[in-house]
């Protein structure tokens, strides 16, 4: 069971960036999935969360109006759709499934590093 995140990199501030998170091993369409992001020296923070069926999102403060969470469950992939980004948007992101049903994420993906240059 593994998620694999990938389609980060280094963008200038204002750009926009498409981080996808693809999962093998096993069908995640069932669990909710989420994106977190932890930028050098700071605590790991919870970025976006959709529900299996894709209806239901949930965005940090940070970054609502510019970050879109989205999912294709025939591709078990999930994305993140970046925009307006800022320098304090740099960070390792990471991408995450909640297989307990009690909104434990407990399946994580290996990060994949954005930079935002000013």
């Amino acid at each position: 069971v593994q998620l694999q995140a990938y389609g980060g990199g280094l963008v200038q501030a204002g750009g926009s960036l498409r981080l996808s998170c693809a999962a093998s091993g096993r069908t995640f369409s069932s669990d909710p999935m989420a994106w977190f992001r932890q930028a050098p020296g700071k605590e790991r923070e919870l970025v976006a969360v959709i529900s299996w069926k894709g209806d239901t999102t949930y965005y940090a403060d940070s970054v609502k109006g510019r970050f879109t969470i989205s999912r294709d469950n025939a591709k078990n992939t999930v994305y993140l759709q970046m925009n307006s980004l800022k320098p304090d948007d740099t960070a390792v992101y990471y991408c995450a499934a909640d297989t307990t049903g009690f909104r434990e994420y407990d399946v994580w993906g290996q990060g994949t590093l954005v930079t935002v240059s000013s």
